[in-house]
């Protein structure tokens, strides 16, 4: 895969071990991009983990740093906004993973995410099935 947009589904598997980690890690080769609220979703990510115990704070502060500085091109959300809108009525799906879509249909490149519900509202509709695929399926 030359290029993808990533969500945090994606990105936090890089700095936690869980299933999956090793396929997320395995993107690094590919040119990747996110909408700037990338950040936003991988830190509360990382709070939810310290609210179940998984992390310590200084752990966790440590992990959104490696993040931080994980070469990913990040694009505006504002101007994705009124696609993702659109998108979530259509797939009647959360907008802020709209965002995610919206983007990789205008760079034209797959959305990776291992966000199982994601998928499947992404592949009822023919304009945005092709564009996403689940972390798991990657390299089978």
């Amino acid at each position: 895969m030359e290029a993808a947009v990533i969500d945090a589904s994606v990105a936090v598997k890089w700095v936690v071990e869980e299933s999956g980690s090793d396929r997320a890690r395995g993107l690094s080769q590919a040119r990747l991009e996110a909408p700037d609220l990338l950040p936003v979703e991988c830190a509360n990510i990382l709070w939810k983990k310290v609210r179940l115990g998984d992390l310590s704070q200084p752990e966790a502060a440590r992990r959104l740093d490696l993040l931080l500085r994980a070469p990913v091109v990040l694009a505006g959300s504002r101007d994705l906004l009124e696609a993702a809108l659109e998108l979530a009525f259509e797939l009647k799906h959360p907008v802020y993973d709209c965002v995610y879509l919206a983007l990789a249909l205008r760079r034209a490149i797959p959305l990776v995410t291992a966000d199982q519900r994601l998928v499947a509202a992404a592949r009822r509709r023919r304009r945005t099935a092709g564009c996403v695929r689940l972390l798991a399926d990657l390299g089978d």
